[in-house]
């Protein structure tokens, strides 16, 4: 497969499935050929289609942020779904044997609720991302594993994501009452005769589970349409894999 194709074909892998083929004609008509670039009959130039890749992975990106930022985005994701951390696992067990079973699934939902609301902060500081790429950037991409996109990402907006996600966090764990039902739980667990009580930072845990799930929906995109030939859903996309 040629190094055009390659890059053509990871420009499509992270649009989304309904995005038609008249919109990704019109977005590639959209970056002239430069100066001194040459293209052979059937392929695009590469600064032509690494120009295209940006528009294609700002569509990507905004993608996974609408399906983690919205209700229920985590919470009914089993793969991201927010849970306790393992160091409260015997705290959670505790609470459970004595009737606050209710309340502690009270605290997964408010967890997973502030992540929901943290999401679409990300798309700006993915799309700065984009902007920023350079040519060698997109070559490690075009030629990189399924989720290199998705490890350039981590890479480049991992310390911006933390910085815009912890206010919104914790706003939200205020809002919905995680904080104080936290509080509330601790201060019952140690009534518990043998219980060992820590008190642990779950605003900061809750920023980096919403990281990570966040994340793992972008890989997820990437790799789908990378290794899935159900996942072809345009002729254009149909004609680049056909080539393998």
């Amino acid at each position: 497969m040629s190094r055009a194709a390659l890059a053509l074909a990871l420009l499509l892998a992270l649009v989304s499935c309904r995005t038609a083929d008249a919109q990704l004609d019109e977005l590639l008509k959209q970056f002239p050929q430069l100066p001194g670039q040459t293209t052979t009959p059937g392929s695009l130039g590469e600064v032509k289609i690494g120009q295209a890749l940006k528009q294609a992975l700002q569509v990507g990106t905004e993608n996974a942020v609408k399906l983690t930022g919205r209700p229920d985005g985590y919470f009914r994701n089993q793969a991201i779904k927010i849970l306790l951390p393992e160091r409260l696992k015997t705290l959670e067990q505790g609470l459970r044997v004595i009737g606050y079973g209710p309340q502690v699934d009270e605290l997964v939902l408010g967890m997973n609720r502030a992540a929901e609301q943290a999401a679409p902060a990300a798309k700006q500081i993915f799309w700065d991302a984009i902007g920023d790429m350079t040519i060698d950037d997109a070559r490690h991409i075009l030629d990189g594993a399924d989720t290199a996109a998705t490890d350039y990402f981590k890479g480049k907006t991992t310390a911006h994501l933390t910085t815009a996600f912890k206010p919104i966090v914790d706003k939200s764990m205020s809002q919905v009452g995680v904080t104080r039902q936290y509080d509330e739980l601790l201060g019952r667990a140690r009534l518990i005769p043998f219980l060992d009580v820590e008190r642990f930072d779950l605003d900061n845990y809750v920023v980096g589970k919403a990281l990570d799930g966040l994340f793992h929906v972008v890989g997820d995109e990437e790799t789908k349409i990378r290794t899935n030939p159900a996942a072809r859903v345009t002729d254009l996309l149909r004609e680049v894999f056909g080539r393998r």
